[in-house]
């Protein structure tokens, strides 16, 4: 239960994070999955052939979101 008194200011705490590092991270993720999904063939043979494109849809979404925030425009530069 909150303790919140009538009349004061809830500040959420500061985040240290830049949205952009965390747009790396989550490239790098994506990655790992490709390299795995490659490296193990029966994660990628019969019905689930198409997993391979999952992690190569989320590098290139991925890189599009990098470079907008590396660009810096508009809302981007506040991230």
């Amino acid at each position: 239960m909150s303790t919140h008194t009538p009349g004061t200011e809830v500040r959420p705490p500061e985040v240290t994070l830049r949205t952009v590092t965390l747009v790396g991270w989550g490239i790098l993720a994506w990655v790992v999955a490709l390299a795995v999904l490659l490296l193990v063939p029966s994660l990628r043979s019969g019905d689930r052939s198409w997993w391979v494109w999952v992690p190569v849809a989320g590098i290139a979404l991925g890189a599009v979101g990098y470079g907008y925030l590396r660009r810096g425009k508009g809302n981007a530069s506040e991230a």
